[in-house]
């Protein structure tokens, strides 16, 4: 039985910050009860379940960053034992995620003594984020190939290929016991080094101090749920000083519905509904993120278009 975790300090946040005096702004979340929500939906092998848990922390320090309502979508797909993980966050800081695998080829890449990370269990493949404005507006999306063993690093590739914005990120991933029993919990904190111009000069130096004290953060802190965001931002940066800006909370929410349900199947063919009905006369579908599983009466859904 692992330590007994009393959680003292808020958590479920997204916040951002700045370094005092110095062209380098970042984002820090801190994710509890809403990726163990995200995480328990499924009974995911730990290596899968790591890998969505960084993602999930991810999609929370890009996503809280755009400046309208809409979505930011981050995605990885692979040929490897994990064909697919992607996680959703809203700007309300609504989040959910999942990930399709192969559970032998899973089992069979986490035999060795390491975790296996984002490059082992994807395997050759891509990696995507997308921002969608709503249904009225253009989605934007950028790619870059898989090419680090950790989600964090192709998130760096990502903005350095699409964004050319010199970007740092650390994500982390794992379980503690509150008395309950384990339950996920994770982490992420992202740095960006501000573009230099007339006013500002050389950022150069600047950027590498901040980036030299950005390596000595440890998994473990950002994931103790002792450690409070404001207290590991000072721990990091007290020497130039840290500036807090206001934070977005964060939860475990799914966009799936009865409605929406019926209108997904109401665009099958009538002879392919019909194929889906079970014994008790009714369709069952089971929402991929969530699990949740919605009973349908045919008759609802009338005659196919």
């Amino acid at each position: 039985m692992g330590p007994m975790i009393t959680p003292s300090v808020p958590d479920d946040l997204v916040g951002a910050f700045q370094i005092e005096g110095e062209p380098v702004r970042g984002r820090l979340a801190r994710l509890g009860p809403a990726v163990d929500e995200i995480l328990r939906a499924h009974d995911y092998p730990e290596a899968v379940a790591n890998l969505l848990g960084e993602a999930c922390a991810l999609a929370s320090l890009v996503g809280s960053n755009l400046k309208f309502d809409g979505r930011l979508i981050v995605e990885a797909r692979g040929s490897g034992p994990v064909r697919y993980v992607v996680a959703d966050y809203d700007t309300s800081g609504g989040l959910r995620g999942y990930c399709r695998f192969d559970p032998d080829e899973v089992a069979a890449a986490s035999e060795g003594f390491v975790r296996p990370g984002a490059r082992s269990l994807l395997g050759d493949g891509i990696f995507l984020m997308t921002v969608d404005q709503g249904p009225d507006m253009d989605r934007y999306q950028g790619v870059t190939a898989i090419e680090g063993e950790t989600l964090a690093l192709c998130a760096e590739q990502y903005f350095a290929q699409s964004e050319q914005t010199p970007t740092r990120v650390r994500l982390a991933v794992g379980q503690a016991n509150d008395g309950e029993g384990p339950k996920w919990r994770a982490g992420g904190v992202l740095i960006q080094n501000i573009a230099e111009d007339d006013a500002r000069g050389s950022t150069a130096e600047a950027w590498n101090r901040t980036q030299a004290l950005f390596e000595t953060i440890g998994e473990d802190e950002l994931i103790d749920s002792l450690l409070s965001s404001n207290h590991l931002l000072f721990r990091l940066f007290h020497e130039d000083g840290v500036r807090v800006f206001g934070s977005t909370p964060l939860r475990a929410f799914c966009r799936c519905s009865q409605d929406r349900i019926e209108t997904v199947l109401k665009s099958f063919p009538a002879a392919d509904r019909e194929d889906m009905v079970e014994p008790d006369g009714k369709i069952h579908v089971t929402c991929e993120y969530c699990s949740r599983v919605y009973a349908v009466e045919p008759e609802k859904l009338g005659e196919a278009a």
